[in-house]
């Protein structure tokens, strides 16, 4: 298959980073929290000050959507409604987990936060006002690279059209073993697999890379890792490296549509 380029669409920021730095600082402050542009930890604030002490002192999570406390605090979660877009959420651990270089994320008894987030989705539907296929949701989760905190969080939101359109089309020529994506968007390139798991339960795409591919499982920081939705199950995995020779922080956040056009698609289904 001949290699494309989806160009990023109209109006998309050329540094996803700097973006999220930027809404981060407006965000932080509407929770009550002092922070700067280039503050690094305040998502685990919001979590660990606000949304963990207010669920269990008043069983209310304000300002995040849920807290999941179920197993305790070092194994629980948060939802957060992201600044940017209609639609976007974040699902954060209780626990304090930089991000997807965390060896903690491949120890055995480690949460699967993928399943969680999957499930989160329901927040993304109840924003966007109608029904929306298992294939018009993704999640994300940046390299170190290319992101603003030192957090995890797992992005989740719509997919971009033409991602959709993308896969929809090519999807069924993948296979359980990783290779190349015959696409790039926005110039970075990708690999996928097929994943086959109605939910996420029970199989989690970290451990999925680090298994498959022992180069990724040394060096997980520099590593993006996206789920969509396959339909009628199943999800297809796009990994990503980081790539300065191509200007790619390894941002696979770049594949959500925060503006979920989707949602306003007629013909969707």
């Amino acid at each position: 298959m001949r290699a494309e380029t989806m160009p990023a669409p109209a109006g998309r920021p050329s540094s996803a980073t700097i973006r999220c730095a930027v809404l981060a600082l407006a965000a932080w402050a509407s929770f009550g929290i002092p922070a700067s542009a280039a503050d690094p930890d305040v998502l685990w604030q919001i979590v660990s000050q606000k949304c963990v002490p207010n669920q269990q002192q008043r069983h209310e999570p304000a300002p995040c959507e849920k807290v999941g406390l179920t197993r305790g605090v070092e194994r629980g979660y948060a939802v957060l409604k992201d600044i940017d877009g209609d639609t976007q959420f974040l699902l954060i651990p209780t626990a304090r987990v930089p991000g997807i270089e965390s060896p903690a994320l491949l120890m055995p008894d480690a949460p699967n936060y993928w399943a969680s987030a999957w499930t989160a989705r329901r927040y993304v539907l109840a924003r966007a006002h109608r029904r929306l296929p298992r294939d018009a949701i993704g999640l994300a989760v940046n390299s170190m690279k290319g992101r603003s905190q030192n957090q995890l969080h797992i992005h989740v939101d719509c997919v971009r059209p033409d991602l959709r359109r993308y896969l929809a089309r090519h999807s069924v020529r993948l296979s359980r073993r990783w290779s190349p994506l015959g696409v790039a968007f926005d110039g970075h390139r990708y690999l996928a697999r097929r994943l086959d798991s109605g939910d996420l339960h029970g199989i989690d795409p970290f451990r999925v890379l680090a298994r498959d591919n022992p180069a990724a499982r040394a060096d997980m920081g520099n590593w993006t890792l996206v789920a969509v939705g396959a339909k009628p199950r199943g999800f297809v995995l796009l990994a990503g490296h980081v790539d300065p020779a191509t200007n790619d922080h390894a941002s696979g956040n770049e594949l959500l549509d925060h503006s979920c056009a989707l949602a306003r698609s007629p013909a969707l289904r």
